[in-house]
């Protein structure tokens, strides 16, 4: 089996969450979905898991963050500049917030940070590897 990541994300309204995920691009696990958690794919490796703030509780008693902390930046690659910016647009759209930081260009790299009805903070990201300039400084 290869490896994977899921990210365990706490939510105060999952069906309002589902839907803001999906319109980032993000697809339905119905296996690992139920009332309590919902289980987003992005790709074949990574998922996100939506739980309940009930749920939530069931793995730590640590306190939820007020939703204008910032305790990570996930980021997440797309297939261009537009796919960057398309996923911003349904951020703000699907009651996320848009560029809560300055966009950042470096020709090579393209990237806006969003964050989630939660607060949680994504960073979508666009990047020419091909592009990437050398550190040679001999050339």
């Amino acid at each position: 089996m290869s490896r994977m990541i899921f990210v365990n994300l706490p939510v105060a309204d999952l069906d309002a969450s589902v839907a803001f995920y999906t319109s980032l691009g993000f697809e339905n696990n119905p296996h690992f979905t139920d009332d309590t958690a919902a289980c987003m794919v992005w790709s074949e490796a990574i998922n996100v898991m939506l739980l309940t703030h009930a749920k939530w509780r069931t793995f730590t008693s640590r306190p939820l963050p007020p939703t204008t902390s910032s305790e990570v930046m996930l980021a997440l690659s797309c297939d261009s500049r537009a796919a960057v910016d398309a996923m911003n647009e349904a951020a703000a759209a699907k009651g996320g917030t848009a560029d809560i930081n300055p966009p950042q260009d470096l020709g090579f790299m393209y990237n806006r940070n969003l964050a989630d009805p939660d607060g949680h903070v994504w960073e979508a990201m666009w990047m020419d590897p091909a592009a990437i300039p050398s550190n040679d400084s001999t050339g």
